[in-house]
């Protein structure tokens, strides 16, 4: 799933001015805390397109994806893992 993200919301939350300076901020926070931050941004937010050649930068935090792309718009995906070893096979 990917959704469009506030920027001004998203640069608030982690206390930065732009896109460069987040992966530095997340990397010197809590592992939790950083992804209760980021899904609440999938929780209030609609599935969004997004063409994955526009990619200017990523940045990539345990199941999630932070993506800029080339007009400046920030994109998160979440990654659904699904564990096989709880699935059924009848």
């Amino acid at each position: 799933m990917i959704t469009q993200v506030n920027k001004d919301s998203l640069y608030n939350i982690f206390g930065v001015g732009n896109f460069d300076h987040l992966e530095s901020a997340i990397d010197n926070m809590a592992p939790s805390l950083v992804e209760y931050y980021l899904s609440s941004l999938c929780d209030n937010s609609d599935e969004a397109y997004f063409n994955r050649r526009d990619i200017e930068e990523c940045v990539s935090i345990g199941d999630y994806n932070l993506y800029l792309d080339y007009n400046k718009n920030i994109y998160l995906e979440l990654n659904s893992i699904i564990d096989d070893s709880t699935q059924s096979f009848w």
